[in-house]
């Protein structure tokens, strides 16, 4: 009984959402005001709810049924468009057989009637009246007598006279007259378009005759007259039908390697024509040439064996034969009469418009598979044609999905199907050039989206993050993709890192080098850059080198302008020296420089310390000191062995700044104190200051400086300028 009101209740409410006059407002009022609570209302929501999921449902199944429905009515129209097809053919052999009948009768009628004639006759008008029928259609033959010229039957004179007269309005092929049996077919007006933008060409008129397709441009100037544009022979073209996809309808595609042209016709119908009228002819010419094979192979006086081809009751014989079958008779036995076959291109069609890339591959490698080591007549030709041009949509598609304007924030892995389904196609090196065109637009974009920070390093650290990932990605995910292809892709990866690395270097060396950051904070940068390369290293990609090599320039220009800056502010110092020993005031101020010294390498530092916070050496000297090991530290970290001599130099320079000074102050300065003063310190260069920069440069480098040692060697040996004279300190 409950199930009962339910079931009623439930039609009732969907004859009233149903009804014409339904208004969603006014039904939500009338049920806020009937309900007596938040359940009703629940319960009301719930029925509503269960309605509409049943209605979906229904409407899911009826859509489906439909589809079903609708492919089967299809497959009907298609079949019996092919009969009406067939049937129309036949009328068409038919009526012209009984046309050829009666003219073939008329030489022995015209013979009787000349017999009649010399006999007299029997009435006069009715002799008379025989002569006036029998002149017009004898008027047919130009031949005397009545014969048909060269043999030619009166069917093929009308279809020759019938292509000379539409050729004669054509410029430029005058040509295609001298060409026996060759008569017209069809012919119609079409418009060509551009196979890559789909722009509208021109307008061309199609001439089809027996054995090839001549197409003709049309002159707006002279209406009714056409030019001679081109003409294919109709064994090396291929004919695909177009799919209608608005604004491209009724149009279809003719394929003529290396080329291939698209022409739209008038309307649907047309195109069926065109599409049925050109297939016919190909299979006509063929079979025409088979034959002709098969007779001049034949014995003579032997009735060809087209003829008993051509006969079905002859099959059994035929097997009964012993002689071994031609080459065309076996090239026929392949069978494409499979329905999987006969829908393939549609089917290749549909699942590039579905975007089903591997259903696409896996039709093509199972139709390869089927028709491996099997003959080519000319049908597996034409499906390989029709299957050849779904094979470029295929690959147009592909690329599109792998070119830099598609979204990249899906990362490497977004590019995974589109890459396999062209390796499957045989376009590895296509496959491998455009995920890395691919993967070089992300980089760069990634790049661009950086924010710039005000800290430099800070900055470094999201632009190494942000690259090296990137970079990482991309290589384990090539690896995945190409392990089974030709080694070639993983040179060309290895190019395409190292341009990568370029844009990389670029941004760094922006942000780095041209806002002129000190020497420490682009040696911190480096340093993150070569750790980041090293961990490139665990997968067996080193671009250490490649950094380094982009990097020199910049670097040497980085060392040539902090050495400048030294030696502008130790010339400085020199000039305000007075050789006076340093007074630190606090044992603060004391300690902490016993420890930057201790940092710089010098050891003994305690024995040039004197009582309270006394130093017992200048202040130039010490500040030298500071500034020159602070040099050599920063420099090691950006040290590579293109920058060696740079380095080398640089440092040279600046210690005959201070060494020079020294000399000159001495042979300068008369007070006994000051030069005793000025001795210590000259010690402490030789002897404490260069040993420390040796044994350090040493031991960055990994071999020992010969320059920095001459220089200790020579040290007391120092030319001032051109006037002065070398002395002995």
């Amino acid at each position: 009984m409950v199930m009962a009101m339910s079931d009623s209740g439930a039609s009732r409410l969907r004859r009233q959402l149903e009804s014409g006059s339904f208004e969603a407002r006014l039904y939500v009022k009338q049920l806020s005001q009937q309900s007596d609570g938040d359940r009703d209302l629940q319960e009301h929501r719930q029925r509503i709810q269960a309605l509409a999921e049943e209605t979906a449902q229904n409407l899911k199944r009826n859509v489906y049924q439909n589809y079903r429905q609708f492919i089967e009515t299809a497959r009907e129209i298609s079949y019996l468009e092919s009969e009406m097809y067939q049937l129309s053919h036949l009328l068409t052999e038919q009526k012209s057989s009984l046309e050829t009948i009666p003219l073939t009768l008329l030489p022995a009628a015209a013979a009787a009637a000349g017999a009649a004639a010399a006999s007299g006759g029997e009435e006069g008008g009715g002799g008379a009246g025989g002569r006036d029928h029998l002149r017009g259609p004898a008027g047919l033959f130009p031949g005397p007598g009545g014969a048909p010229r060269d043999g030619a039957g009166p069917g093929e004179e009308g279809k020759q006279r019938t292509l000379t007269t539409l050729l004669e309005k054509v410029e430029g092929c005058r040509h295609l007259l001298e060409t026996p049996g060759q008569y017209l077919v069809y012919n119609g007006d079409l418009v060509e378009y551009e196979a890559d933008h789909m722009a509208q060409l021109q307008r061309v008129h199609g001439f089809l005759m027996n054995d090839c397709l001549l197409v003709a441009t049309w002159l707006p100037q002279r209406r009714g007259m056409y030019r001679y544009n081109a003409l294919y022979p109709l064994d090396g073209l291929a004919v695909v039908n177009v799919k209608d996809n608005p604004p491209m309808k009724d149009m279809f595609k003719l394929l003529m390697f290396p080329e291939s042209r698209i022409f739209q016709a008038e309307n649907a119908k047309i195109k069926r024509e065109w599409l049925e009228v050109l297939e016919a002819t190909k299979r006509a010419l063929g079979e025409k040439r088979r034959r002709e094979q098969e007779e001049a192979a034949a014995p003579r006086g032997l009735p060809p064996a087209a003829a008993k081809a051509a006969n079905p009751f002859e099959e059994e014989e035929e097997e009964d034969d012993d002689q071994p079958a031609s080459p065309e008779v076996e090239e026929e036995r392949v069978d494409l009469s499979m329905e999987w076959i006969q829908e393939l291109p549609e089917d290749l069609d549909v699942c590039i418009a579905q975007r089903d890339f591997e259903g696409a591959v896996d039709l093509l490698d199972k139709l390869n598979r089927y028709l491996e080591g099997k003959p080519s007549p000319p049908p597996v030709k034409e499906l390989r044609a029709k299957v050849e041009e779904r094979v470029r949509q295929l690959t147009e598609v592909l690329v599109f999905e792998l070119s830099p304007g598609r979204s990249l924030r899906g990362g490497p892995k977004a590019t995974r199907r589109a890459v396999s389904q062209l390796i499957r196609l045989g376009q590895g090196t296509k496959a491998c050039e455009l995920f890395l065109r691919n993967r070089a637009a992300a980089v760069h974009t990634a790049i661009r989206q950086l924010r710039i920070e005000g800290a430099t390093l800070l900055y470094i650290h999201k632009l190494c993050h942000v690259f090296f990932t990137s970079l990482l990605e991309t290589a384990r995910e090539f690896e995945t993709d190409f392990a089974g292809t030709d080694s070639g892709c993983y040179s060309a990866f290895v190019v395409w890192a190292r341009s990568a690395m370029g844009m990389f270097v670029d941004a760094f060396s922006k942000q780095v080098f041209d806002s002129k950051e000190s020497l420490s904070t682009a040696a911190e940068c480096v340093q993150v850059a070569k750790e980041h390369c090293r961990q490139l290293g665990d997968i067996g990609l080193d671009l250490t080198f490649v950094v380094h090599a982009l990097l020199v320039k910049d670097i040497q220009g980085a060392l040539h302008s902090y050495k400048d800056i030294i030696i502008e502010a130790t010339k400085h110092r020199n000039s305000e020296e007075m050789w006076r020993r340093m007074n630190l005031m606090t044992p603060e101020a004391l300690g902490k420089l016993k420890e930057e010294m201790k940092g710089c390498g010098v050891s003994d530092f305690e024995q040039y310390t004197g009582d309270d916070c006394w130093v017992n050496l200048s202040y130039t000297v010490v500040a030298f000191t500071k500034q020159t090991m602070g040099f050599l530290e920063e420099a090691l970290k950006l040290y590579f062995p293109e920058l060696h001599m740079v380095l080398l130099e640089s440092l040279v320079e600046i210690i005959l700044v201070a060494v020079q000074h020294v000399d000159y102050s001495l042979r300068c300065e008369q007070d006994p104190e000051k030069k005793a003063f000025i001795r210590q310190n000259a010690s402490f260069l030789y002897e404490t200051v260069l040993p420390v920069v040796e044994k350090r440069f040493e031991e960055g480098v990994g071999k020992p400086a010969k320059q920095l040692q001459d220089l200790r060697n020579a040290s007391r040996l120092i030319r001032v300028n051109p006037e002065s004279t070398t002395s002995v300190v």
